[in-house]
């Protein structure tokens, strides 16, 4: 039963997010509303991390799984891209490269700020 309402929860933020997303005069997408969503009810106390923890664990476990229709779909349109394949492939390996850097800089500050932190403690 833990799991069935763990499941309605996310659920239903994913629903409200569209919701919002449906009556915005501008497009932003519904999954980013619902991740704010989510954030907004966990930090005010909405919602305690117990009641969406294993649910939102498996979800990230098998992420993976839902990246394959986004792969079968460039099969689809395969004619189409394969005259910039060569454009594609640099700017992944550039968005990659970025995406790493600014990760491990956004670590390192994170680490530096919390030791800072608790050195005033």
């Amino acid at each position: 039963m833990k799991i069935i309402r763990q499941i309605g929860i996310i659920f239903a933020i994913c629903w409200f997010s569209e919701v919002i997303e449906s009556v915005l005069p501008f497009s932003f997408p519904a999954s980013v509303t619902g991740m704010i969503l989510l954030f907004i009810c966990l930090a005010a106390g909405i919602l305690k991390i117990e009641h969406v923890q294993e649910k939102a664990g498996f979800l990230l476990e098998n992420m993976a799984f839902f990246f394959i229709p986004a792969g079968v779909s460039i099969i689809n349109y395969f004619g189409i891209l394969k005259h910039s394949a060569v454009q594609i492939v640099i700017i992944c390996i550039i968005s990659t490269i970025i995406t790493f850097t600014v990760t491990a800089y956004s670590v390192m500050l994170t680490v530096r700020w919390m030791n800072r932190r608790k050195q005033h403690e």
